[in-house]
């Protein structure tokens, strides 16, 4: 497999199936050094199957390449230099968080106790402190400090903020964003809440039934949607020209084009921005009325 040195994770034809169920179908892909990757889908779309085959745990069919690693053969290689946060992420409640540094430092040859501790300073979690009385969002903090110090490449994220409140959200992926991500290193975040890390991502892809239906640097987002704010009049025409998406938007109508529209629909609307929602909700309704990727 080609493997150029500024990506770190390409995969090609990749497919996982359990049983009869096509889990990963056919993705091509490749994650480049410095970028913020949302990956979203709605539940049991393959994310949670994708992030485990990325780090080894899911055995699959095509080829993956994670830093130059096979991640099922090269598995204790590749942990070396790739992170990952499940969804049912647990920390033991019986530990002090100075003891969970100092049990990193002796199952981690790439962490840094030392960094670990400047982290959690940036946090209300004290190193006296028991995990079993840390509220979830302090949990999450603890968690992320602790993978943060790790001097890894990739940092792979499945739904790490489920559960915590705004605030709580806010100040996780503040540290993410402020402490980890340096222009080299690259996180994949698996979420729903899209709204919320919009402005934090650089790139989006999404996953539908197993397909990857859409994987777009967000600053190409309007070289290729258009989105159409219009009238009510206008409705049945624009209706005609086929939009992927027709939705309202603060209390107007609105339209969705993969592509430009003709001349004489575009002329019917106010153009604007579509939000990673009204792609998400475009493009993951129902397989049958997925546009293919392009």
């Amino acid at each position: 497999m080609n493997q150029t040195q500024d990506t770190l994770i390409r995969a090609e034809n990749l497919s996982l199936n359990y049983g009869k169920k096509r889990a990963l179908d056919n993705l091509n892909f490749s994650i480049g050094k410095g970028r913020v990757v949302g990956l979203l889908g709605h539940n049991g779309a393959g994310k949670t199957t994708l992030m485990k085959a990325l780090v080894g745990v899911q055995a699959h069919e095509g080829r993956l390449d994670v830093l130059g690693f096979e991640p099922q053969r090269d598995r204790v290689k590749l942990l070396e230099q790739v992170t990952y946060i499940p969804d049912v992420a647990i920390l033991p409640r019986w530990a002090r968080v100075e003891q969970l540094v100092e049990l990193m430092s002796g199952l981690h040859p790439k962490f840094s106790a030392d960094r670990a501790r400047e982290l959690l300073r940036r946090t209300s979690v004290k190193l006296t402190d028991k995990v079993k009385a840390l509220s979830k969002g302090m949990v999450a903090q603890t968690h992320l400090a602790l993978i943060a110090a790790v001097d890894a490449k990739v940092m792979i994220l499945d739904e790490p903020t489920l559960g915590l409140d705004v605030l709580s959200r806010k100040s996780f992926y503040e540290m993410l964003i402020d402490e980890w991500c340096d222009g080299e290193r690259s996180v994949l975040i698996s979420t729903h809440q899209v709204e919320e890390i919009e402005g934090l991502l650089s790139d989006v892809m999404m996953l539908n039934e197993g397909k990857l239906v859409l994987n777009i640097p967000l600053d190409q987002i309007d070289d290729r949607f258009v989105a159409l704010k219009h009238d009510p009049q206008a409705a049945e025409a624009i209706a005609a020209a086929h939009p992927i998406l027709r939705y309202r938007q603060q209390g107007e109508a609105a339209a969705l084009f993969d592509g430009a529209p003709p001349a004489h629909v575009a002329s019917l609307g106010q153009r604007m921005r579509p939000s990673l929602v009204d792609l998400f909700v475009a493009l993951t309704r129902a397989p049958e009325i997925n546009p293919q990727q392009r």
